[in-house]
């Protein structure tokens, strides 16, 4: 019975290794996703056939129309993998968030701002990818309209600073629970984390800023 139960332990602790690795893995390549995604929309500021044309590439090798539904699933897989550790019921959520006070612990916070702003992503994300591959083809224009009309601006207001503070916290902690920072090396990845999600936070403002006094 104890070798058994051994057995189950050992496979169990496996199996979650493997997940966990997956979980990091489709982390990685959604915060690259990001940071792309919004570099590239971000070049309506420079030029708006600048954008208009990275759009039409994309949708001419079926970029859009192929990637954008595998990007969604890519997003879904990942939530399902990180969701794993995120306490559902009322008393598991009171006892992390009474253990994060108690311990004053700054990468505890961290985690919990990850999974309120992945709750809040996975339903504002959605509705962003919908909208978008719905009213293809991508242009300028056609963004600007959108972010001209209705609650669009409040929404992305929120929106993009939610996915920056989101996937720069993953990228910190993915860098120090896989190793690739040691703790001496804390200080140096919390400024550059730090600095890289005010550079995409004034990035997206910037954009959505464009986008307002974009007239067609």
């Amino acid at each position: 019975m104890s070798f058994d139960s051994k057995v189950t332990t050992a496979k169990s602790g496996k199996s979650d290794a493997i997940l966990d690795w997956l979980q990091m893995c489709s982390g990685v390549a959604l915060i690259i996703f990001v940071f792309m995604h919004m570099s590239l929309v971000s070049s309506v500021i420079i030029n708006t056939s600048i954008m208009d044309t990275i759009a039409h590439t994309y949708e001419k090798n079926y970029m859009a129309q192929i990637g954008g539904p595998i990007l969604f699933l890519l997003f879904l897989f990942h939530f399902y993998l990180a969701a794993r550790k995120i306490p559902f019921r009322f008393e598991g959520q009171k006892t992390i968030w009474a253990h994060a006070k108690m311990m004053h612990h700054r990468d505890t916070w961290l985690w919990i701002v990850q999974v309120i702003s992945a709750m809040l992503i996975l339903v504002m994300g959605s509705i962003h990818m919908w909208a978008v591959l719905s009213d293809l083809p991508i242009t300028a224009a056609r963004s600007a309209a959108r972010v001209q009309s209705g609650p669009w601006l409040y929404f992305y207001l929120v929106l993009a600073p939610l996915v920056v503070l989101h996937v720069v916290a993953g990228l910190y902690r993915i860098a120090v629970k896989w190793g690739f920072i040691r703790d001496y090396q804390r200080s140096k990845l919390n400024r550059f984390a730090t600095g890289l999600a005010v550079v995409f936070i004034c990035i997206g403002l910037a954009t959505l800023v464009r986008f307002m006094t974009l007239t067609a």
